[in-house]
């Protein structure tokens, strides 16, 4: 038993009317058949149609959520019902039509785009994937030279030969063929998977398409309709190119929110589209300017610091000296210990009070790791280290500080 295909009779039919011939349930949502159905169901890289179907004798809806097929019978799963729905019933199928038409679009797109690139360098879409957020193919190029890979100014070219055939509206017809004896007399970019029950979609003039390639998707009926084409990058895939990109009503958006951005972006540099660029350079120059002049600042501070303590050392004759700091980041902390390790006879504690972390140095002896390992997490604190460094952070000031009142003790012993 076949699900009869209504929507090959039309893409355009949003309702239908059909009959169930089976009901089941499975994990809380129901699987249903239909004789025919106007819903397209996962296939050849394209997403199913979703929407609803009404009883009007039953008084039953429900939402269709996904649509597969398995040996040519449509499977629909149903969720949200209300009232019941039995073999037999009559029933109205409404698709989501602005999901069909940006499936539409999408999948139309691709062809396009894969066509371009075909006629322009004789690459082969080797995979083809309609994502929540971008479509991507996956190009190769089995004669190798001169082409290897796709540079942006191929994927460019590419680019604008797709929206052109997109501008001149040509034709977009789809054909069925019962065996792949007739199928291979149409001008196909790609060898056919199939031997029989092949569908073939030509975007243009079938003596000389810009593109002729077996598919099972839904379609609309002018390139025109496809609105636009927009590539976002390139990668390299598996020795292939993946191409990454959008169409339709998508690319529109897509295309909206960029340059939502760079007019933003042209704002707070006060800059024109003509010398955005140039402005973002020279601001880019800037800030490493900046932060280099930071850098050499603080190498200063980090000098001055390890001779203030380096002198307290020599001078001063506790076990424990303890420094709170809010200007030096850990790597300054961490370079300031460097230099003072060799000449610690007790404990030094430098405290990054922005963090509330506690950095702790020594010869090796008092052990630095032993002190965080057995009182760190007694104030809320987490950390570890070796004999001669180790680090905690803290919840606050006060758990630091408590940290620091209770190793105090035991650094002398």
């Amino acid at each position: 038993m076949y699900t009869r295909k209504a929507f090959e009779k039309s893409e355009y039919l949003t309702k239908w009317d059909s009959i169930i011939t089976s009901v089941e349930e499975t994990n809380g949502n129901f699987l249903v058949i239909f004789e025919s159905t106007i819903f397209f169901p996962t296939g050849g890289g394209q997403n199913c149609d979703t929407g609803t179907i009404t009883s009007p004798e039953r008084g039953s809806s429900a939402q269709i959520s996904d649509v597969n097929i398995r040996d040519g019978v449509i499977y629909h799963t149903l969720e949200n019902v209300r009232g019941d729905f039995q073999p037999g019933d009559k029933v109205t199928m409404e698709i989501d039509w602005p999901n069909r038409f940006d499936n539409m679009q999408r999948h139309c797109g691709e062809h396009i785009l894969s066509g371009a690139f075909y006629r322009l360098y004789g690459g082969m879409n080797k995979g083809f994937h309609m994502g929540k957020d971008f479509i991507t193919i996956d190009i190769a190029f089995p004669h190798g030279d001169p082409y290897q890979q796709v540079t942006w100014e191929m994927a460019e070219a590419a680019e604008a030969d797709a929206n052109a055939v997109i501008q001149s509206d040509v034709p977009v017809t789809v054909d069925y063929f019962k065996t792949r004896s007739e199928a291979v007399k149409m001008p196909l970019r790609k060898a056919l998977a199939f031997d029989e029950d092949i569908s073939v979609v030509t975007i243009g003039d079938k003596e000389h398409p810009m593109d002729c390639v077996a598919c099972c998707g839904t379609h609309p009926s002018t390139a025109g309709q496809v609105g636009l084409i927009k590539i976002y990058k390139i990668e390299p895939n598996k020795g292939m190119s993946r191409v990454f990109f959008e169409a339709g009503g998508r690319a529109y958006a897509k295309y909206r929110d960029q340059f939502d951005v760079l007019y933003d972006l042209g704002n707070r540099l006060s800059a024109g589209y003509e010398d955005i660029l140039s402005k973002y350079d020279k601001q880019v120059r800037r800030n490493q300017e900046s932060r280099d002049r930071l850098h050499r600042l603080t190498q200063v501070l980090v000098s001055q610091k390890s001779s203030q303590i380096l002198s307290d050392l020599s001078s001063v004759s506790e076990c424990m000296l303890v420094y709170e700091e809010d200007l030096f980041t850990a790597d300054d902390i961490l370079d300031i210990g460097k230099i003072i390790e060799p000449s610690i006879k007790g404990l030094v504690a430098l405290i990054a009070t922005d963090t509330n972390t506690v950095f702790l140095f020594s010869g090796g002896e008092p052990a630095c790791g032993k002190f965080v390992k057995e009182y760190a997490s007694d104030f809320g604190g987490r950390g570890g280290g070796k004999a001669n460094m180790a680090r905690a952070v803290f919840p606050d000031k006060a758990g630091y500080k408590a940290f620091i009142a209770a190793i105090d003790p035991h650094i002398c012993k």
